[in-house]
């Protein structure tokens, strides 16, 4: 599985591009806004730091525009991969920047037949919400589930970028279906670091080594 983290802050980017984990990064109005930064300004620093693509959002709603805004946004850097909603337009939009060699994530998926039709579009990535769709009475694993089904039954090419994972069982269970990306905030993905037998694992190994007396340095 790979992963993005799903931010536009700069430091939490560079610490887990740091550890060799970082597969690429995802983002989105929100956390630019949240970021206070320059939207172009700031993906151009990201696309700086990792290799992998760099979700990049138009924030119109008309395929023609669209169009226009991905060209601007497309030309940052080589990496980025233009984020597009889940709509009518949004797909006409997939269809005509994959067609032109561009990467393109298509966001906002909330049903497997969403899904379907960005497959259909050519999307480079399809990105379920689970979080949300949890948040709405509706099992966001489930949803993955159906996708990978109806993706493998297919053989679509379009990777499924799980997305809104609020927590490290949502990660867990999008491995074990077979999700090809998840992204998720900094905290979540150091919390997958987290055990407390490791701590404590930690804390008996430095104890032992202090009654040494010994110092490797």
């Amino acid at each position: 599985m790979k992963f993005f983290v799903d931010t536009a802050e700069i430091e939490p980017i560079r610490e887990l591009a740091a550890t060799g984990l970082l597969d690429g990064v995802t983002t989105n109005p929100s956390l630019i806004a949240k970021s206070g930064r320059d939207f172009i300004e700031v993906t151009k620093e990201i696309c700086a730091i990792v290799d992998g693509p760099v979700s990049a959002e138009v924030v119109a709603l008309d395929h023609e525009t669209m169009m226009k805004e991905a060209e601007i946004l497309r030309k940052i850097a080589d990496n980025v991969c233009i984020k597009v909603p889940l709509t009518v337009d949004g797909l006409k939009t997939c269809k005509a920047l994959t067609g032109d060699g561009t990467m393109v994530n298509v966001t906002l998926c909330f049903s497997a037949n969403q899904a379907l039709l960005a497959a259909k579009a050519g999307a480079t990535f399809i990105s379920p919400f689970v979080g949300r769709h949890d948040d709405n009475g509706f099992d966001g694993i489930d949803l993955i589930e159906d996708i990978r089904l109806i993706y493998d039954n297919y053989d679509f090419a379009t990777e499924i970028l799980v997305a809104s994972v609020r927590h490290t069982n949502h990660v867990l269970q999008a491995a074990r279906i077979g999700a090809d990306v998840m992204t998720a905030p900094p905290a979540v993905i150091h919390a997958l670091f987290k055990h407390v037998l490791t701590d404590k694992g930690i804390e008996g190994f430095l104890a032992d080594w202090a009654k040494t007396g010994q110092s490797i340095l």
